[in-house]
């Protein structure tokens, strides 16, 4: 293990050759006494954190799965990842990395690795089946469960990361249905039980985000749209409608987007007719 990187590649001794070492199979096979098996885990540990030094995307899991009994080897691991997350990794191994560490029992290192993954993120309006959506229901639903403070770190991100607009109000809407800081809250009584307001920072700035959104995708998609997506598109506008609606003064938001809509399209004939028909 020692002289690894004239034998093996990282990914092969982190995955294979360390693994292989420290599994009880080899231990009963080489007869080791408790010494002997710390000497070995030891050796190993070691190997999985230089593989993570030189290939943190593919060996950093690797690296701080084999780190786990050992407090400062994991913390360097750890730090390892951190130092990586800016430059060397992709949203979906610090995504990956992020679910780890909520699973491990670690939710604010959780908290910050999801935070890290969203600044490499970019969904696009019209991206609403993107792998990464579930990553970022569960930041967003980690974030929620530590409280205010850390919604209202993880939602300018998010703002900034997704255009995509369903996605966006199935984050308000998770957001707006029960109080942050239900993990908090079980150990400590200041947890005051309120919802929180969406005339207020931050669920305000997510509201004005998505109705932004709504907006800009209806926009997009009446420059390319085809007789066939006309009843699909009638949806979409309810779905946009139903978002308008959460905020304060969203009717007469919602009226005059959809005036504006027959106003610009009016070219349109029959789409404007199915828009009047189900909007006014």
């Amino acid at each position: 293990m020692q002289s690894w990187f004239t034998l093996f590649t990282p990914t092969e001794a982190t995955s294979i050759v360390a693994t292989t070492v420290m599994s009880n199979s080899t231990i009963v096979r080489l007869h080791l006494d408790c010494h002997q098996q710390e000497n070995l885990a030891s050796s190993a540990r070691t190997l999985a954190l230089q593989c993570a030094m030189k290939d943190p995307q593919n060996c950093a899991l690797s690296a701080l799965t084999l780190c786990e009994k050992d407090h400062i080897a994991f913390e360097t691991a750890y730090q390892i990842v951190l130092d990586a997350a800016a430059t060397g990794m992709s949203y979906t191994q610090l995504f990956t990395i992020a679910r780890y560490m909520e699973h491990r029992g670690y939710p604010m290192r959780a908290y910050k690795l999801a935070t890290l993954a969203m600044a490499h993120l970019n969904l696009s309006y019209n991206q609403d089946t993107h792998p990464a959506i579930n990553d970022v229901l569960w930041a967003c639903a980690l974030s929620h469960s530590l409280g205010k403070n850390e919604l209202a770190a993880v939602i300018p991100l998010v703002v900034k990361s997704v255009k995509c607009a369903t996605v966006l109000s199935d984050i308000l809407r998770r957001c707006t249905l029960t109080t942050p800081g239900m993990v908090s809250a079980l150990h400590s009584r200041r947890n005051s039980g309120k919802l929180m307001s969406l005339d207020k920072a931050p669920l305000r700035q997510l509201l004005d985000a998505t109705i932004g959104a709504y907006i800009n995708t209806t926009h997009s998609r009446l420059t390319h749209i085809s007789p066939r997506h006309y009843s699909e598109f009638i949806e979409f506008l309810g779905k946009a409608r139903e978002t308008f609606m959460m905020a304060h003064d969203g009717h007469i938001q919602f009226t005059q987007f959809i005036d504006n809509l027959k106003q610009i399209y009016k070219g349109k004939k029959k789409l404007m007719m199915l828009v009047r028909e189900r909007f006014g």
